[in-house]
């Protein structure tokens, strides 16, 4: 299943870039330290430079706030659909138009989508 195309805010790239560090740092991998099999945190998340694309997006400065949004955005698409899924779900985010017509956040009338067609 496809996901959506996201369109992250300073606030929600924030999130998703924190939440993804965390995702990637539960990542286990076996590694052999003195003949021994030791487990070690995935490092994945240095590699793909997010401590930098955090400390950006949280600065003080818009410019340097803009460069972290845009590195993020770059940075999303290279993603597995399932690491996205995960942090996504983490973050609380959600599709409107998968939501079952019951659940409370779709709390006020859906806005039928003309390319979508009547259901």
């Amino acid at each position: 299943m496809p996901l959506p195309t996201e369109n992250f805010s300073l606030e929600t790239a924030l999130d998703a870039a924190t939440e993804l560090r965390r995702v990637l740092a539960a990542r286990m991998h076996r590694r052999k330290v003195m003949g021994q099999d030791v487990l070690v945190p995935g490092q994945l998340g240095e590699a793909l430079q997010l401590p930098k694309i955090i400390s950006r997006l949280t600065s003080k400065q818009q410019r340097y706030r803009e460069m972290g949004l845009n590195d993020f955005q770059e940075l999303w698409p290279t993603l597995s659909a399932r690491t996205r899924e995960k942090v996504l779900d983490a973050i609380g985010w959600y599709n409107p138009k998968e939501l079952d017509w019951d659940d409370k956040r779709s709390n006020r009338r859906p806005v039928i989508d003309p390319k979508d067609g009547p259901n």
